[in-house]
């Protein structure tokens, strides 16, 4: 026995000892394979999947490193059949390969006859694949080549995909490093996608994903495709294209509800991507406009299904996803490892903070108490209706305006879920609402009045969640939010991360109803930021 944070049990779970000495490099090491499952005030429960294990084989660790993890951070002696279970769950990932055959054919091929013996009696796989060509290959239809990982990670034997990729239409992309450089680790994560060919790149917000992503399109020098979660979020995009790259805004065309413009490089909306009129996707046939080299998705972790699909039919393309967290409400993570490509990078937030690229922050939980009248109302209320009202406490508001009160010099979001909550905060606070129904030229102009410091404060819905580029803003306060959302609790973080200035800390509040179903969503939120080593203060409103 040792003195480590780590326990190691039979079921596969890790508990962390969060005030160990040893917790915070522990949980670094443990980072790349283990999810987060539990993270109460003194012990972290993770829980070892067989996904988290084939991504981190995918990223190049192997079974020994693992191994050799466990081994050094445990408290006690590790259970020999949970070693012995990580070795032989990473050692699937591989024993089935796509490649290409002498003859350019796609065939799936075996390093252990039994296990090829084994897919090819699963009902979902024949269909997917054509003639056997020896005791160790099979032919694989090129149209299925998607659809063939998809299955074959739902039977436990994720194929390495070595098939390769076409170049695509050639466009050339130069980076116009003026003033400017590739961060390391940017420069780290380019590379491991394109050594890799197609995957996840995972960098916390603020860390510089689209730069990322206009690396590997320099690397490419192709045509690409860049999927975006809003009109936004595309014109950003345009404009660090501009800025950092040889291209011309004629080279690059927006494919979005205001505007169809199919371009070398084209950035498109997914809202409008999988827009359906009579049942049929009018908007796919952008996928078949171009030759394109790249595919690159923004946000990957909010790929509607739709994408999935039609990035089944991609697979011949590079693709790289980028992202703050692969976690998923939806438990598709495996369509994303499947289609998308497994994680080729991941640095933890905080190491990124360490080296002063993201600003470090503090995250205070305070927690309200809803008055009597607003007890009785949660009480008799129908369950689907208890959220709202715990998120919409009046208690809420005064803590709101006491914050802000006491952040006035700091450029301050207000974040929500409920609209009605967010119109009466907006007036009582005398700032802007920016919301669905808020045009793209107006969300645009008070943004930018933001970043000026014309506007102290912003009051923002979920609209604001994602790919939005606001480095001025240092404080952020969260009524409300998407349920127990823990990627957009992710996000609304990230809003802050950008280094400030006088390098003081980021603050994120959450202003939580106790004792009511606000305060059980509010620690599932939380989950992944304390997987990054964020830890919640928690104080009660009256001591504000």
């Amino acid at each position: 026995m040792n003195d480590g944070p780590l326990i190691v049990q039979s079921d596969k779970t890790l508990l962390l000892e969060v005030g160990h000495s040893g917790a915070d490099a522990c949980r670094r090491a443990i980072a790349p394979f283990a999810e987060l499952e539990r993270s109460p005030e003194h012990v972290h429960t993770y829980r070892l999947t067989p996904l988290g294990l084939w991504n981190a084989r995918a990223a190049g660790h192997d079974a020994e490193q693992v191994v050799d993890t466990l081994m050094e951070y445990s408290r006690f002696s590790v259970p020999h059949a949970l070693l012995v279970d990580v070795a032989e769950t990473m050692a699937r990932y591989g024993r089935l390969r796509l490649e290409r055959d002498p003859e350019h054919h796609l065939v799936l091929i075996s390093t252990d006859r039994a296990v090829l013996e084994e897919v090819l009696r699963a009902k979902r796989i024949t269909p997917l694949l054509g003639t056997r060509i020896d005791d160790d290959t099979v032919a694989v239809h090129p149209s299925e080549r998607g659809h063939l990982k998809q299955a074959l990670l739902k039977l436990g034997w994720p194929a390495e995909d070595l098939a390769g990729y076409v170049d695509g239409e050639q466009h050339p992309i130069d980076l116009r490093e003026e003033g400017w450089s590739l961060r390391p680790y940017q420069r780290q994560a380019a590379e491991s996608f394109w050594h890799g060919g197609s995957g996840v790149v995972v960098l916390p917000c603020g860390a510089g994903k689209t730069l990322v992503g206009v690396a590997a399109m320099a690397r490419a020098r192709s045509t690409t495709l860049i999927l975006v979660t809003n009109t936004v979020a595309a014109r950003q995009w345009r404009d660090e294209l501009l800025a950092r790259t040889s291209l011309t805004d004629d080279e690059i065309g927006e494919y979005s509800g205001a505007r169809k413009e199919v371009r070398p490089v084209t950035v498109a909306t997914y809202q409008v991507m999988t827009t359906r009129r009579r049942g049929v996707y009018t908007h796919l046939e952008l996928l078949d406009a171009r030759d394109w080299g790249l595919v690159i998705y923004d946000e990957v972790h909010l790929l509607p299904a739709p994408i999935f699909r039609m990035t089944a039919d991609l697979q011949a393309r590079r693709r790289i996803g980028l992202t703050a967290t692969l976690v998923r409400e939806d438990g598709r993570e495996g369509d994303v490892f499947s289609l998308i490509g497994p994680k080729r990078f991941d640095a933890p937030w905080k190491d990124i903070e360490a080296q002063g690229w993201i600003a470090p922050a503090e995250c205070v939980e305070v927690r309200v108490t809803l008055s009597s009248s607003e007890r009785l109302a949660y009480a008799t209320a129908e369950p689907a209706d208890r959220y709202r009202l715990a998120s919409s406490s009046d208690a809420k508001s005064r803590v709101v305006e006491r914050l802000v009160a006491r952040h006035a010099d700091e450029p301050t979001l207000v974040i929500g879920q409920y609209l009605d909550q967010l119109d009466e905060l907006a007036e009582c606070l005398d700032s802007p609402l920016i919301k669905g129904e808020t045009t793209v030229r107006e969300r645009q102009r008070l943004f930018a009045e933001f970043r000026k410091g014309a506007i102290p404060r912003l009051v923002v819905s979920k609209v604001a969640n994602f790919s939005i580029d606001l480095p001025e803003a240092s404080v952020a306060i969260q009524v409300s939010g998407a349920f127990g959302s823990r990627q957009e609790e992710a996000q609304r973080l990230g809003r802050l991360l950008r280094p400030k200035r006088d390098g003081r800390p980021a603050r994120f509040y959450t202003v939580v109803s106790r004792d009511t179903v606000d305060a059980d969503f509010a620690q599932h939120r939380q989950r992944f930021l304390a997987e990054q080593g964020y830890a919640y203060s928690i104080v009660d409103a009256t001591d504000l």
